[in-house]
């Protein structure tokens, strides 16, 4: 669809004169971080380094509130009885730059935004009585509308990350045709819609991340899946779609990537389960952009590690994260989603961001205990978080009542603090907690390589560079990291940070450069003299060449790693088991490969038996 950067830009103009004088909290929020943000570890960072806890809020409505029968314009038929009318919430209630204020007073510094396909594409104007309270807006599509909250929000100084909910513009989450990001439109579509946004916001630089896609989930008849390579691979099309963002449409955004959320059919007897992150620890992403990849995990006390939250039909014995102690919940927190930050130095380390959790103003005494250690975790944890949601209606808060600030007909505001709501003392020492702050060094990144089903080349350089051995799998290091590990089978490697940047490469593919025999009666793959290997391709299980890149920072000796019948790797597992089930062989920190040896002789497959580690 044509759309114009102009029109954004109008956008951000609009708003900035709509905020007549920034308030003390507005300006200290811009003036408290520098973007683009990254990540160092476990934490995301500012572009000056410093650390910036993502203290998020959700503010719903533009991926829909509709229930998905009869009449949307009718409220009943919307969720809680809310209808945000294809927006984000409250724009008939309250001017945008009260309720954004409103955020900045909660004491966030980021909003989840979420988004639906239907959305981008959505020509209908919105109705007048739906933006009442913000006349300005009258005439727009939901997508305008969707425009405007963004330059609001990042006009206050606060981060944006843009959040694919759904599909189709109607409330999450169930079997309602928005289970997959190709639930009901193709991949391609969803890669298109997806470079479209990120490409919209590039010139608002505090539009800070792409948050791929909601709650993956199973749908009536299949699981999406981890590293399956077919079209219901979600690590897979997060891969994909990673990359493209980086290199076609906004290299700045981070890029969030959350666990599965449900696999398998939720009837006793029958295998299912919320999976989360857990599949992390055996197979993470590399993206092409090194320090840009954010984990992210959701947790209601009404849902359980095996229970789908249903009540009734779909519901089943087991327990929810309510029916757990807080030592039980604790443990189960950090099995399926938090051991990813908590674990440094591995192949899937990065930062964790809860991007949803919340609870309703009315729940019971169970609900609230769940409630009070979920956050006292979020502090032990020095968590990042989103809170859900951040905006409703007050007519909602008798029945619902699960938004921190809400807005009545007439547009007065009620808050969390106003008094009255038990959430509140959570929810002050929650903002208030102590949390690391400052400069945050950089630290040794671990990549894995998982050339599994098809090319990885997450080397930007080597993208360029064209097809270096035709027909074969290829995979590469990011640039500026070698590679310092391999497994037997399975064709996976390990890469880590090089000391200094390579100017040029050379594809190895026979033994010129061998000048001693490390592996007697192997073939041997040698970089020259100073070089790494910083990728390697294969044909089927054996090695068809290696890509070495030629720096003056090596040596030229070195020693043999053999890893044909065990594993052989450095004390302190620096990286992680990055091929789960593979013999695989490592060099010490401070080497890296810079040979390859294998054998085809009768009985051996021609895949890795040796790597030659080089200082």
């Amino acid at each position: 669809m044509s759309v114009t950067v102009s029109r954004v830009l109008a956008a951000v103009a609009l708003l900035a004169s709509l905020i007549l004088v920034p308030g003390p909290a507005v300006a200290s929020l811009a003036d408290g971080w520098t973007p683009p943000l990254s990540t160092r570890g476990r934490y995301v960072v500012d572009a000056t380094g410093q650390r910036f806890k993502l203290r998020s809020g959700n503010w719903y409505g533009a991926s829909g509130t509709w229930t998905g029968s009869g009449d949307p314009a009718d409220d009943a038929n919307n969720h809680a009885g809310e209808n945000a009318n294809r927006m984000p919430l409250g724009l008939d209630r309250a001017p945008i730059t009260e309720i954004v204020a409103s955020f900045v007073e909660l004491g966030l510094n980021s909003v989840r935004l979420p988004f639906s396909n239907e959305m981008i594409h959505d020509t209908v104007p919105v109705t007048d009585a739906a933006v009442a309270a913000n006349p300005q807006l009258r005439g727009d599509t939901p997508l305008q509308v969707y425009d405007a909250a963004v330059a609001a929000l990042t006009a206050a100084g606060l981060a944006v990350i843009l959040n694919n909910h759904t599909n189709t513009t109607r409330w999450c989450c169930g079997l309602d045709g928005n289970e997959r990001w190709n639930a009901s439109q193709s991949t391609a579509q969803w890669e298109t819609d997806w470079l479209f946004m990120a490409a919209r916001y590039r010139d608002d630089p505090r539009v800070a991340g792409a948050d791929l896609y909601n709650e993956v989930r199973r749908d009536v008849l299949s699981d999406p899946n981890w590293g399956s390579g077919d079209d219901r691979d979600w690590f897979a099309a997060a891969q994909h779609l990673g990359d493209r963002i980086l290199t076609e449409a906004n290299p700045d955004l981070l890029i969030v990537v959350e666990g599965i959320n449900w696999t398998g059919l939720p009837i006793d007897g029958f295998p299912h389960g919320r999976p989360t992150l857990t599949p992390v620890a055996q197979l993470s992403h590399t993206l092409v952009t090194s320090g840009k990849l954010v984990y992210s995990a959701h947790f209601y006390d009404y849902t359980g590690p095996n229970h789908s939250g249903a009540t009734g039909i779909g519901e089943t014995t087991d327990p929810r994260y309510r029916d757990m102690t807080r030592d039980e919940l604790f443990a189960t927190l950090y099995r399926q989603a938090f051991y990813v930050a908590d674990q440094a130095g591995q192949h899937f380390t990065a930062p964790v961001w809860i991007s949803e959790f919340g609870i309703g103003l009315n729940s019971d005494a169970v609900s609230q205990a769940w409630f009070h250690h979920v956050v006292d975790y979020l502090i032990q944890a020095d968590a990042d978080f989103a809170y859900w949601p951040i905006a409703g209606w007050t007519e909602a808060r008798g029945s619902d009542g699960w938004a921190l600030l809400s807005w009545s007909a007439s547009g007065s505001r009620t808050t969390v603090t106003d008094g009255g709501d038990w959430r509140a003392a959570d929810w002050t020492r929650l903002i208030a907690a102590d949390a690391r702050t400052g400069l945050v060094e950089p630290v040794r990144r671990f990549a894995m390589l998982s050339p599994d089903h098809a090319d990885f080349v997450q080397s930007a350089t080597m993208r360029q560079a064209g097809d270096w051995d035709v027909g074969a799998r290829k995979t590469a290091c990011p640039d500026g990291q070698a590679l310092t590990g391999l497994a037997h089978s399975g064709n996976r490697g390990l890469c880590t940070d090089m000391p200094a940047p390579w100017s040029s490469y050379r594809v190895v593919t026979g033994e010129a450069y061998v000048t001693a025999d490390w592996a007697s009666g192997y073939t041997k793959f040698e970089c020259p003299a100073g070089g790494f290997v910083i990728g390697y391709a294969v044909r089927g299980a054996v090695v068809s060449s290696a890509l070495c890149a030629l720096s003056s920072a090596g040596t030229s000796t070195g020693r043999t790693v053999w890893f044909d019948r065990s594993d052989t790797r450095p004390s302190g597992n620096p990286g992680g088991d990055f091929a789960s089930g593979a013999y695989k062989g490592q060099c010490e920190v401070g080497e890296y490969v810079a040979g390859i040896a294998f054998t085809r002789r009768i009985g051996s497959s021609g895949s890795p038996a040796a790597i030659y580690c080089r200082s």
